[in-house]
């Protein structure tokens, strides 16, 4: 099940030099329900481009999407991009769970949060 989705956070940096990852402001974090070393999937608006990778705490407050590693060579700064995080669930879970969704701005600051619709 889709455990959480931030739409269209601004890509702050890529760094090829770091060994992996994809470091999130630690605010974008807590909003989406994700923790350090989850699994993540990302996808580039820009190019098309989807990757699995996991996340790793940015700076709170600063805004950053710092795309590392190998994934480095799929973003540019500046690609728009949606993260997402999925969840087990047992069917009895699944039927009433709803996903965060959050939304930003261009300075990748949390504009609005909201629960998706039930299944």
């Amino acid at each position: 099940m889709l455990k959480s989705k931030i739409h269209r956070v601004v890509v702050t940096d890529c760094n090829l030099n770091y060994e992996g990852s994809l470091t999130l402001d630690q605010d974008l974090m807590e909003a989406a329900g994700l923790i350090e070393w989850e699994k993540i999937l990302v996808l580039n608006i820009n190019n098309g481009e989807r990757l699995e990778t996991y996340v790793i705490k940015g700076n709170r407050g600063s805004g950053e999407v710092v795309v590392n590693g190998a994934a480095a060579r799929s973003a540019q700064k500046g690609d728009l991009l949606t993260i997402m995080a999925f969840s087990v669930l047992k069917e009895e879970e699944a039927e009433e769970f709803r996903p965060k969704k959050i939304n930003v701005d261009r300075n990748n600051k949390v504009i609005r949060t909201k629960a998706g619709r039930p299944l």
